[in-house]
């Protein structure tokens, strides 16, 4: 039977990270929503026609489209022994069209892991980051910066801070991402599908935690 992870944590928290982790060791496809609308407006698909004329009037895209353009991806054929998808759901409404998708697919929401950390650590950690220009390569002010000063390691050119990694921004995401997941994250807690993690580790030591409450 397939095996569906659904992993939530708010910006900053390295989830993006621990996805790629969870999807090399467990041999699932790694879906992460906002990838999926650029891929599909990148490849003028029918559906990316759709997101982007929603996007450019800066509206929310609605649930039925989200929704066909994640069942379009469960159905190719790297995901036929699950997946972890990260940035959807995002309601319980959403979860509930993912669990009726899922019968579809002759699965279900397995387990949902939320990695989690104070407001203070987490804007510490996304507002430190800065991407280099030419291949967008990442950084860290105080855990991995360059070893010159403004210019990346491997193509020499500039790194910069983007707008979206400035301090001000990060706390404005936060509190967007939890005040919009909160009825998400009790929706799992309470089918018991909930599984929370600490984020403040270190990164090997989130992964060990991460494992052993899934094998549990």
């Amino acid at each position: 039977m397939a095996t569906y992870i659904v992993l939530l944590g708010p910006p900053g928290v390295g989830k993006g990270t621990q996805a790629r982790i969870l999807s090399e060791t467990k041999k699932l496809a790694h879906i992460s929503s906002g990838d999926l609308f650029r891929e599909n407006i990148k490849n003028q698909t029918e559906l990316g026609k759709v997101v982007k004329s929603y996007l450019d009037k800066g509206e929310l895209v609605p649930d039925d489209v989200t929704i066909a353009m994640i069942r379009d991806r469960l159905s190719r054929p790297d995901c036929e022994a699950g997946a972890i998808l990260d940035g959807f759901p995002r309601t319980p409404a959403q979860a509930e069209a993912l669990e009726a998708m899922l019968k579809d697919f002759k699965g279900s929401v397995d387990a949902v892991p939320y990695i989690t950390a104070a407001e203070n650590v987490l804007i510490e950690r996304a507002s430190g980051r800065w991407t280099c220009k030419a291949n967008g390569h990442i950084y860290h002010e105080k855990f991995n910066p360059p070893k010159q000063a403004g210019i990346c390691d491997i193509d020499g050119s500039e790194v910069y801070q983007r707008e979206d990694d400035k301090a001000e921004t990060v706390s404005k995401r936060i509190h967007v991402y939890l005040e919009q997941t909160m009825p998400l994250v009790d929706h799992y807690r309470k089918a018991g599908k909930l599984v929370e993690v600490d984020g403040t580790l270190a990164v090997d030591q989130v992964t060990k935690t991460l494992f052993d409450k899934l094998k549990k």
